[in-house]
């Protein structure tokens, strides 16, 4: 397939990273897909596995290489490698939170800093982030993560301006809830504080019910497919909760949603 476009897609042991390079593969691109030991990785139909840590810069810098060498180009990068956690903001520790925000932000950073040589040189290139509708909104008890995805808006947001002179551009997925194991069996925080436990486990029981009934990550998947190889938008939000999401937060006054969102986590 020397025509086909190359697409590496860091994260596809399971979940979202998995379903969206198996839509790539059949939508006759080229597809790598990134782990982190290829001897645990379950195999994908017309997926490349390369190992690669995003929490390591050598490790980046290797994988996006052995790429390079096999397929010459990348013309699509989708950063979907990611951590939760779950707990108090209080209770989160300095060393839980660095851990989450090398790999949701400072593992994009290191992905897009590896790739972006190869870009620039071919004039072109797309890169896609997976946030999360808790990049636009606060998230009881997910006040790191959202933090995180936070991070990645505004970094993605920024890239874009910078890049876009070589041909490049960025795009935002922002899914809610999907049913994967990273929100089933989102991590806690390993501190407890009394004073949240009545309220902290009414919020965690609403979103493992959440979560089970959520959609499965194939719809997140077809989002990115359409945010990497259709026409430029920077937002692309899933069909479904994460739509209507989207524009509550844009058009509707601070207090309703404030509301809404505290009712939505079942301490309203």
């Amino acid at each position: 397939m020397p025509n086909s476009t190359v697409v590496v897609v860091a994260g596809v042991s399971s979940g979202i990273g998995r379903a969206a390079a198996e839509r790539f593969a059949k939508r006759g691109c080229r597809v790598f897909g990134t782990v982190r030991t290829t001897g645990k990785a379950q195999s994908i139909p017309g997926v490349d596995l390369v190992e690669m840590d995003v929490r390591d810069e050598a490790s980046v810098r290797q994988g996006i290489q052995a790429i390079i060498a096999q397929a010459k180009r990348i013309d699509v990068l989708v950063n979907s490698a990611g951590v939760a956690l779950f707990g108090a903001t209080e209770e989160t520790s300095i060393a839980e939170a660095q851990s989450l925000f090398d790999t949701n932000v400072l593992g994009i950073l290191r992905t897009t800093q590896a790739v972006l040589p190869h870009m620039r040189e071919q004039g072109s290139g797309r890169i896609v982030n997976v946030s999360s509708v808790l990049g636009f909104l606060p998230a009881t008890y997910l006040g790191l993560y959202s933090a995180s995805k936070y991070a990645v808006e505004g970094q993605s947001e920024t890239l874009d301006h910078e890049v876009r002179k070589f041909g490049i551009r960025v795009a935002l997925v922002e899914p809610a809830f999907t049913k994967t194991n990273l929100d089933i069996n989102t991590p806690q925080a390993v501190s407890r504080i009394p004073a949240y436990d009545s309220e902290r486990s009414v919020v965690s029981l609403d979103i493992q019910k959440k979560a089970q009934k959520a959609p499965l990550p194939d719809g997140v998947a077809m989002t990115i497919v359409d945010a990497a190889l259709g026409a430029w938008m920077m937002w692309h939000t899933p069909k479904g909760e994460a739509s209507l999401l989207r524009k509550l937060r844009r058009f509707m006054p601070a207090g309703p949603v404030d509301a809404g969102l505290r009712k939505t986590f079942g301490i309203g």
